[in-house]
């Protein structure tokens, strides 16, 4: 019994020692992410505000990657659908989420999150009250010159 005890309370600490490096990794290290070039410039000292509508709509994962407990507001993104990981423009449909204020460096923590530039692309959208925030969304591997099928007016506008 006591064998058995000792192997749950190592593998107990290995795991929890393996997950703690691996978001050490992925938040924190010089190694776990370089964003691209060509993103655009974040603004210091500008309030920035940001829709989630996925893992980031917990509490503990947002405290996780902010540093800090950050309020919300919930939230409806109008003209979409959300699919998987991902949101697809769609006329009439609405994606329920929250919003919540961060200031330039935890903008930056979060793009870290999304891998911005790699896996997701940052876009300014209006909410349903009106208000716009920034929205992380899937990058789509684009041929040279094609639109992504689900791609609304104003988003082919600001590809261009």
């Amino acid at each position: 019994m006591k064998v058995r005890l000792r192997l749950f309370v190592v593998a107990l600490l290995v795991g929890g020692a393996v997950g703690l490096g691996g978001l050490w990794f992925t938040m924190l290290s010089p190694w776990g992410y370089a964003p691209p070039s060509g993103l655009p410039t974040i603004e210091a000292n500008v309030p920035q505000r940001v829709f989630v509508y996925g893992t980031l709509r917990n509490v503990f994962v947002r405290w996780g990657v902010i540093g800090r407990h950050v309020p919300t507001e919930a939230a409806q993104l109008p003209g979409y659908r959300k699919q998987g990981l991902d949101l697809r423009a769609q006329s009439g449909a609405s994606v329920d989420g929250e919003v919540f204020v961060v200031d330039a460096e935890q903008l930056r923590r979060l793009d870290r999150y999304e891998r911005l530039g790699v896996r997701y692309e940052r876009i300014e959208r209006a909410l349903q009250d009106g208000r716009v925030a920034w929205v992380y969304r899937r990058i789509v591997q684009r041929e040279a010159g094609a639109v992504r099928e689900d791609t609304t007016e104003d988003e082919t506008e600001d590809e261009t």
